[in-house]
């Protein structure tokens, strides 16, 4: 069973971003494989930091997860699959930067050659889907038709023509930085002659001029789950553009747009309508079939139900995003007050005024006082 994510961290529930980062960052760097080789215990605890981190660190996963447990996160976040619910689009890279120089000595690129080049990595896209109230409550599985940046396959991600390689930059030896000495002082910048790759490319590929990478259309699938709510984000590991040079490629980050459906309105995961009765079947009662999204309902309207009454159906709403149990449904009853009678049912209604003692017009006058009086 999975420890908790605070617990994993050492923090407690109330932590706040920067705590949890600052507890993040003293872990990974006594637990991280680098210090630790060989250790298989060291590096189980990495992964485990590093899940608890992917969670915490998100404002919306860290609110799922404070509400419905590791059941709300699973396959969504920290490594739980393909496709996975990611509110922060943020970079770790500064926190492993520091760790590594932490560990080696030194700057960002640790004085090893072609550091720099090997932790690039490629953009991440966005991609907003449009999905009906009914795919959204069921969870569907759709192709996406995303635009981006694939490895070159002329040249393999190298940059380099076919034949020809790339070589170690002569100005910095392969680092990717220079030391610049001012005065006492000496400071790393980025190399310039090859950007911080540590590498050149003197023959540039063709097909990709050089990058590694080419324009093309990709088609992803993505898993909608069941109960997904408006500004859901789901990540797809590897959907982004592909990493210059071969590196590794971004994600792509799906970002969910509800369409609005005709009667019925969504809060969090319970619905919401109406429903219009007659006079008589607000007064007499009777068992209603009410729409929903697929269907309907039965719903039993109790003799002397009143205008505006709302009625709730249990588990007839949206699945709780993560769990087993349902939002439900709350019907509101109006009553219909017909403009238009015939003369037999002004002289029935006339009648019943009567039979209540109130104060009505002639039977036959097309005076509408006595609607007035009843539907008050």
């Amino acid at each position: 069973m999975k420890r908790d994510y605070y617990e994993v961290l050492g923090v407690q529930k109330g932590a706040s971003a920067d705590e949890i980062k600052g507890a993040y960052r003293k872990l990974a760097m006594k637990y991280h494989p680098d210090k630790n080789p060989g250790d298989k215990a060291a590096e189980d605890k990495f992964k485990e930091i590093n899940e608890a981190y992917d969670v915490l660190s998100d404002a919306k996963k860290k609110q799922t997860y404070d509400s419905f447990g590791h059941e709300g996160v699973n396959g969504m976040g920290g490594g739980g699959g393909g496709y996975q619910q990611y509110g922060n689009m943020g970079d770790m890279g500064d926190i492993f930067g520091d760790i590594f120089g932490d560990i080696f000595g030194g700057g960002r690129s640790g004085g090893r050659r072609g550091s720099q080049r090997q932790q690039r990595r490629g953009e991440d896209l966005q991609y907003e889907l449009e999905v009906s109230f009914l795919d959204a409550m069921n969870g569907k599985e759709v192709e996406l038709k995303v635009p981006k940046k694939e490895t070159c396959s002329t040249c393999g991600g190298s940059g380099a023509k076919p034949g020809t390689s790339t070589k170690t930059c002569p100005k910095c030896k392969g680092r990717g930085q220079i030391s610049v000495s001012q005065g006492f002082f000496s400071f790393a910048q980025t190399c310039p002659q090859c950007r911080g790759e540590g590498q050149i490319i003197e023959n540039p590929c063709s097909s990709c001029r050089g990058t590694g990478t080419v324009q093309t259309t990709h088609t992803v699938k993505v898993k909608i789950p069941q109960g997904v709510t408006e500004g859901t984000t789901l990540r797809v590991s590897g959907g982004g553009n592909a990493g210059p040079n071969g590196s590794q490629s971004g994600d792509l980050y799906v970002i969910i747009r509800l369409k609005q459906q005709a009667n019925f309105q969504r809060r969090e995961d319970d619905l919401y309508t109406e429903i219009k009765l007659t006079y008589a079947q607000a007064v007499l009662g009777l068992d209603y079939d009410v729409p929903v999204l697929e269907g309907t309902v039965k719903v039993k309207i109790a003799p002397g139900t009143q205008p505006g009454t709302t009625l709730r159906v249990r588990e007839q709403g949206f699945p709780r995003l993560g769990r087993r149990a349902k939002g439900d449904l709350f019907v509101k009853v109006n009553v219909h007050v017909p403009k238009n009678l015939t003369n037999e049912q002004r002289k029935a209604l006339f009648e019943y005024a009567k039979s209540m003692g109130e104060t009505a017009p002639d039977a036959n006058s097309n005076s509408d006082g006595i609607f007035k009086k009843i539907f008050k």
